[in-house]
């Protein structure tokens, strides 16, 4: 079982750090703006409000993500916890998934 790990970042602190490390990466590759603008086949000018506010859409960030060939990173998010037993893994690939929550 992995243990969990606790943040204070909220959305708006986590899309800055996002922001800064595209920009980190964008400069560590020698590339302008521009560049990385038509490689993740966005506006020059979205790509710089991302990188100054850290305010994009999912899709800019996943585009600029896979033109710094770091897209396979958001794989990773959102994954269902590990199950803790062989029964629990059982358990869940015999239950079908929810459609709609109930709550």
């Amino acid at each position: 079982m992995s243990p969990t790990i606790l943040t204070l970042l909220g959305p708006g602190e986590m899309s800055g750090l996002l922001a800064d490390r595209a920009k980190a990466l964008r400069l560590g590759k020698g590339w302008t703006r521009e560049t990385l603008a038509s490689r993740a086949g966005v506006s020059a000018s979205s790509l710089k409000r991302f990188e100054t506010s850290g305010k994009a859409s999912l899709e800019l960030v996943l585009k600029v993500a896979g033109a710094l060939a770091r897209l396979d990173e958001f794989g990773k998010l959102l994954q269902p916890p590990p199950a803790r037993s062989i029964a629990e893994l059982e358990h869940r690939a015999a239950k079908p998934s929810p459609k709609r929550g109930r709550i």
